[in-house]
């Protein structure tokens, strides 16, 4: 069974999707657990009124210290062996949930299942595709903006048992917390990287999230994360990391002259000190 986990406080505006996206999976062997944090507007109400018609809905309201809290108390309460984490106003593909149900039967456990996300804007425009397709530790870790991680829960499914291999979310982290889950699942877990659009997150203005993003607080957060990470491995792969770093580096270079020819002999010209127009 699939267990699908909704942390949400004050949602009223996007709940009502999240639920349907979920039924319009039209997947039977899942359950939606959505753990609100004490909304004070119709958060709850229209919680209420979809689990009346839904019985794979089971809830909780109270207070709890974050999204990390909440996520584990709906780890808590899940029936079954695959975690998915929806946020309130994330959004899945059309039949992904059988989809993974399908992969997962050919796994071994625990795994990580990843595959590639939309990032969206406000208005559901499609800004870029998030493919996370290198997962060692030693590629994650090589810097964010080289080799992306995976970018958004929507697009990644795990077994419940590799959180008895890496513990639950960090409670106290209120920003990061699925990096740093992911940075410990990555080392334990067997990774399964699939090519297709599963998740979309919305970057939606004024959320949390985005403005982490915009005040430069995020950047500064997942380097002192990724270098707290980076102390703990052997000296060699520390090493492997630095060479991942640049290999990598140069690889997106080549790409990005492959499609811009033009601007090569320009650039060489001026590291040379040559005017090549």
């Amino acid at each position: 069974m699939i267990s699908v986990i909704t942390p949400v406080y004050n949602g009223e505006k996007y709940i009502e999707d999240c639920i349907e996206v979920v039924v319009d999976q039209k997947c039977s062997n899942i359950e939606h657990i959505i753990v609100d944090g004490g909304s004070t507007d119709a958060t709850v109400d229209i919680i209420k009124k979809s689990a009346q018609s839904y019985p794979h809905i089971r809830w909780i309201s109270e207070k709890d210290r974050g999204q990390s809290d909440a996520m584990n108390k709906g780890i808590a309460m899940t029936k079954g062996n695959i975690i998915a984490i929806l946020n309130v106003d994330d959004f899945y593909e059309p039949n992904v949930l059988n989809r993974i149900s399908e992969i997962f039967e050919k796994l071994p456990e625990p795994s990580l299942l990843v595959g590639n996300c939309n990032i969206l804007d406000d208005d559901n425009n499609l800004k870029r595709i998030n493919r996370p397709k290198r997962l060692k530790i030693t590629d994650l870790l090589v810097g964010y903006n080289i080799n992306p991680f995976p970018f958004n829960p929507s697009a990644y499914f795990y077994h419940k048992s590799l959180h008895e291999k890496v513990g639950l979310y960090e409670v106290d982290e209120h920003y990061a917390m699925d990096v740093d889950f992911l940075l410990k699942a990555v080392q334990v877990a067997n990774v399964k990287y699939v090519d297709e659009i599963w998740g979309n997150y919305r970057q939606i203005s004024g959320t949390k999230t985005v403005n982490d993003i915009n005040s430069g607080q995020n950047a500064i957060r997942l380097r002192q994360l990724m270098q707290k990470y980076l102390r703990k491995l052997p000296v060699y792969k520390q090493g492997l990391v630095a060479v991942k770093r640049e290999y990598y580096k140069a690889e997106k270079r080549l790409e990005y002259f492959s499609k811009n020819p033009n601007e090569i002999l320009p650039r060489i010209g001026k590291r040379l000190g040559i005017r090549t127009s």
